[in-house]
């Protein structure tokens, strides 16, 4: 999330993201308030006393949009000492709690060193949707292949999603979505094809813009 000068940066911030309804100053706000977030869990893990992610999707919303009020040079401060924070948290981690269960704010239920891979996430993808020059086709395939699987498995379960095979042309991945067993045995499913490049078929899959063609799926990240 950085790059260029810094003036310019901060004119930036009021531009639209990639995101409906969100500036580039929401979605910085939004990846500071997940570091602190992912701090509770780590808290979690390490003390045994539950501490969620979010006290409530309310106070999640009331935070992000309290960072995204505030001036270019105070957000950007709110960012890298969240960063900072969880930076310590993770180094300070006993190796014995990494493998303790917390639960996520979508309740999920994981070990404490899902953390690792939950920042990871958050930070690439989100700095995709500040729509500042930087996309998914910038991304390592090895990542890109993580994104998608973790789509799909996010994806697991919703009776919503409908069937489709995605097959990325460039790379050959391949992807299934939708409750497959679970189809009345009278009826045959139809599956529906999907094809594109590998930062398409994963653009897709995390909900944002793509050039691929398949049917809506419900949101899950």
């Amino acid at each position: 999330m950085r790059g260029g000068r810094r003036g310019d940066r901060d004119a930036g911030l009021d531009e639209p993201s990639a995101l409906p309804g969100w500036r580039r100053r929401e979605v910085v706000a939004h990846v500071a308030c997940n570091a602190d977030a992912l701090v509770n869990l780590l808290g979690w893990a390490r003390t045994g006393v539950e501490n969620p992610m979010y006290s409530s999707p309310r106070q999640r919303t009331a935070d992000i949009e309290a960072g995204a009020a505030l001036p270019a040079g105070d957000l950007r401060a709110k960012l890298a000492a969240a960063n900072a924070r969880l930076a310590r948290e993770l180094a300070a981690m006993p190796a014995a709690v990494w493998d303790v269960e917390v639960r996520t704010a979508r309740g999920r239920t994981v070990p404490a060193s899902e953390v690792v891979w939950m920042r990871t996430r958050e930070v690439w993808v989100h700095t995709a949707d500040l729509g500042a020059g930087v996309s998914l086709r910038d991304f390592p395939a090895d990542l890109l292949r993580s994104l998608a699987a973790d789509a799909v498995a996010g994806l697991s379960g919703n009776a919503e999603v409908p069937l489709v095979t995605l097959t990325a042309t460039d790379t050959g991945d391949r992807f299934e979505l939708g409750m497959r067993e679970s189809s009345p045995a009278a009826t045959v499913p139809v599956t529906v094809p999907v094809h594109g490049e590998l930062a398409e078929v994963t653009a897709y899959l995390l909900g944002r813009a793509s050039v691929v063609a398949g049917p809506p799926l419900p949101g899950w990240l």
